[in-house]
């Protein structure tokens, strides 16, 4: 118990003696404000890792850092912990608080357990794939709290909900924040980082970049990074372990359940209309242009609040939904977007562009890999859209300096700044939101991080050499 304590005080300790540190070591190369920001990001991933505070409390730190220091301004920095994603967030937990409430969460956990099975490698390469793909057509935070309360029933069902210490349910929600993170890159349409990318290739090749020519670009290196990550996933997975019960079993008992109630395909409604909403936007968006993805999530669940039980009431109530809420994933989110925010306005992430473009460049695979590995680097510390707005200019600028072609480079960079797996940023705070391990996501994350970074440069670098095409509209 008095270890337990002395680990806890260090911990807590070693938060602001890193922000220190960094206001100390970093004269050199940053500014005061800059300092600060690199200052807070650390003293926030220790607190993560160590968990000496709940993990909604770190996410405040930027906030009290700010307001010692003034580094950028509070009210925007106070917008990131209410803008869109957090609405989403919001919206989607009561939508799925309505599936306990009405017994939808059980039938949906045993379909899903007799469809992919209780073999551990099937669930995550089933959860990852599917989470892939649904996210190179819809926005990555959309899939991810979609697919988590999906699976969390499931793994609920067989007592497999433990994301602090047990060993199925961390990996399982992992893979669907990683899926989710990487599909982005197959579509234009996979986000708003791809949005800014292709904003910019028009401007480079002056004339309209087709989303075909996006899809046979970069498909070749999403394949390569999906194969790579699924590889990583089976090197990282618990060994002899699977979820209890068999497929037949499962099976049998889905189809003993009562046929669905009426307060069940109620709450199966909402879910369906938001899905709907979410991939039709491009039909209503001019009509509706403020009902975007996040705020079709929140209206969806204020509906639960008033749509009638068929016994009475109503399928929430907010004394249970606030209990229920996970409010420390909100926050923390907010913290994650807030940290990104103070790093791009305080110059800290240009300090570490001209940090690479001083590098000894000269177009070929050290070229690729610097490029990848700074363009992962600002998506795991800040956000993708970001690192995309950041980073594609920094290539361009090298690339025309150095008289390459562009192309290819940037093919890589977007690709690099839809990979980020290790800090609880941006759609990796839901998981650690819902009790995962920071360290576990830091950890094993780390693997597939290398293995992206390289995956993308030397496929890139390969592309370019043997595809003539790769380096052309």
């Amino acid at each position: 118990r008095c270890a337990m304590t002395k680990n806890k005080r260090l911990a807590l300790l070693l938060g602001p003696a890193c922000f220190l540190l960094c206001l100390l070591l970093l004269q050199q190369v940053f500014s005061f404000p800059a300092r600060a920001a690199v200052g807070t990001l650390a003293w926030m991933g220790v607190w993560w890792v160590t968990l000496p505070v709940h993990t909604g409390v770190t996410g405040f730190i930027p906030v009290l850092v700010n307001s010692i220091f003034c580094l950028v301004s509070m009210d925007s920095l106070l917008a990131k912990y209410a803008n869109e994603t957090i609405f989403l967030l919001i919206g989607a937990d009561l939508i799925s608080i309505s599936w306990t409430v009405t017994g939808l969460d059980r039938r949906i956990a045993l379909k899903s357990l007799y469809l992919i099975g209780p073999s551990l490698t099937q669930q995550i390469v089933v959860w990852f794939l599917v989470s892939t793909g649904l996210s190179m057509f819809l926005p990555n935070m959309v899939v991810c709290a979609m697919l988590t309360p999906i699976a969390l029933s499931m793994l609920r069902y067989v007592g497999e909900d433990d994301l602090y210490t047990g060993k199925i349910a961390p990996i399982i929600l992992v893979s669907i924040a990683w899926g989710a993170g990487i599909g982005g890159m197959g579509t234009p349409l996979g986000g708003a980082m791809n949005l800014v990318a292709i904003d910019y290739l028009e401007e480079l090749i002056g004339q309209e970049f087709m989303y075909t020519s996006w899809f046979v670009h970069m498909a070749p290196l999403l394949l390569a990074i999906v194969l790579a990550d699924c590889l990583c996933l089976m090197l990282i997975r618990p060994r002899k372990t699977n979820l209890q019960g068999t497929r037949e079993y499962f099976r049998n008992l889905y189809h003993e359940l009562p046929s669905p109630t009426r307060d069940e395909k109620v709450s199966l409604c909402m879910f369906i209309v938001v899905m709907v909403l979410c991939f039709t936007r491009d039909l209503y968006a001019s009509y509706l242009p403020g009902l975007k993805p996040a705020y079709a999530f929140l209206v969806c669940g204020i509906l639960t609040f008033v749509i009638p039980k068929k016994d009475g009431g109503s399928l929430n109530t907010w004394d249970h939904a606030s209990r229920e809420l996970g409010w420390g994933l909100i926050y923390m989110c907010g913290g994650g977007m807030a940290i990104g925010a103070m790093l791009s306005d305080t110059g800290a992430i240009e300090g570490f562009s001209g940090i690479i473009s001083n590098l000894p460049l000269n177009g070929g695979f050290g070229t690729f890999l610097a490029f990848s590995a700074f363009t992962v680097l600002l998506s795991e510390i800040s956000n993708n859209t970001s690192a995309a707005a950041i980073s594609i200019p920094i290539v361009i600028s090298i690339c025309e300096g150095l008289g390459l072609t562009p192309l290819p480079y940037l093919y890589t960079v977007i690709a690099a700044f839809n990979c980020a797996y290790m800090l609880p940023t941006t759609i990796r705070a839901i998981p650690v939101g819902l009790g995962l391990a920071p360290k576990y996501l830091l950890k094993k994350g780390a693997l597939l991080t290398a293995s992206s970074i390289v995956v993308a440069a030397l496929v890139g670098y390969l592309l370019t050499c043997f595809w003539p095409a790769f380096s052309s509209y």
